[in-house]
């Protein structure tokens, strides 16, 4: 399947559950500082693979990607210091833990496959 649009792109699809889950997971959070930041990054991870597709060259796409693996990574930072904290059990920990790697996986697929 050919991508027509950012909506196409499957580490957008599951960037988007990822942040559903984290609002779902952390909607009760009284830390509102850190709730914030949070979301922030994870919206971030959706919004720059769709930003990074609609800029239409594909360097600008690539360095969007980046950027979104980039968030990614604050993400997972910022859960082990919820699971630390205590705002997070250990599945919950896991599960989204676990969402953000493969969405950082296959985000690094679709920058080499661009890069060919």
């Amino acid at each position: 399947m050919a991508i027509t649009n950012f909506e196409d792109i499957i580490c957008w699809k599951k960037a988007r559950i990822l942040v559903l889950d984290c609002y779902s997971i952390f909607k009760q959070l009284r830390d509102y500082s850190f709730k914030d930041q949070l979301f922030r990054c994870a919206i971030s991870v959706m919004n720059n693979i769709a930003e990074g597709y609609e800029r239409q060259t594909n360097k600008e796409f690539r360095n969007f990607l980046y950027i979104a693996k980039g968030s990614a990574g604050e993400l997972r930072s910022m859960l082990y210091l919820a699971k630390d904290l205590k705002y997070i059990n250990q599945d919950e920990f896991e599960e989204l833990h676990n969402q953000s790697l493969e969405i950082v996986k296959m985000i690094s697929g679709l920058i080499r496959k661009i890069n060919v």
